[in-house]
């Protein structure tokens, strides 16, 4: 039996920015000729609109955010990367989330795949990072692997409907699943229940990605 995520529109989604690159103009140069094209020049700087990297960048928050960078800065697994495929797609480039990719791909249990589901509409998703599920006893990651409906609640737990902006998603959030996540703090201290943030407002061409460093598990 084929698990799927409950039909209503959704977006996928773990406080401190990458950064922007911010482009100061060169200072004038003696004479009024010079200094006209200078000021010119610096003006048009200036009003020059921010690329969409740039824009896309100022909107991630997460202590994680610098090394995930670094260890991503460019390809289908970079913030840029990920920004141009749907969310399954995109989780499945970034070399942090291959445990989730398993998860949400079959490869966990045959009877859970939500690649279309998730690539086919809009989410917040809170991806656990593959240390995340290190944190998990292995029997009690193959017990929860080998039941189709307690993983697929699990799975249906980390993903809210809509997306949500680092701005927009403190408080409690109805998840997929249909129990409430709690989301606290601001900035770099977001959590997501028990989970930290590692870095969020992470792009891509459907949904918002959380990065976190625990699994969710939804409340008995």
């Amino acid at each position: 039996m084929t698990t799927t995520l409950r039909t209503r529109t959704a977006a996928l989604v773990s406080a401190g920015a990458i950064g922007l690159l911010v482009l100061s103009g060169c200072s004038g140069t003696s004479g009024s000729e010079g200094s006209s094209e200078s000021e010119s020049s610096s003006s048009a700087e200036t009003s020059a609109p921010a690329s969409e990297d740039t824009m896309a960048d100022s909107a991630l928050v997460g202590p994680g955010c610098a090394a995930y960078a670094e260890q991503n800065p460019d390809g289908a697994g970079s913030v840029e990367g990920m920004a141009k495929d749907p969310v399954a797609t995109a989780a499945s480039n970034n070399p942090m989330l291959s445990t989730l990719t398993d998860a949400v791909s079959g490869k966990l249990n045959p009877d859970v795949n939500l690649v279309d589901t998730l690539n086919g509409d809009e989410f917040t998703v809170i991806a656990p990072v593959n240390e995340a599920f290190d944190k998990i006893p292995k029997k009690d990651l193959e017990a929860v692997a080998g039941n189709a409906d307690e993983l697929t609640k699990v799975l249906t737990y980390h993903v809210i409907p809509g997306q949500l902006s680092p701005d927009e998603i403190v408080g409690e959030q109805e998840t997929v699943e249909g129990s409430k996540v709690k989301i606290a703090g601001s900035g770099d201290d977001l959590t997501f229940d028990d989970a930290k943030l590692v870095c969020g407002g992470v792009k891509t061409a459907n949904a918002t990605v959380y990065m976190v460093d625990s699994v969710l598990m939804p409340p008995k």
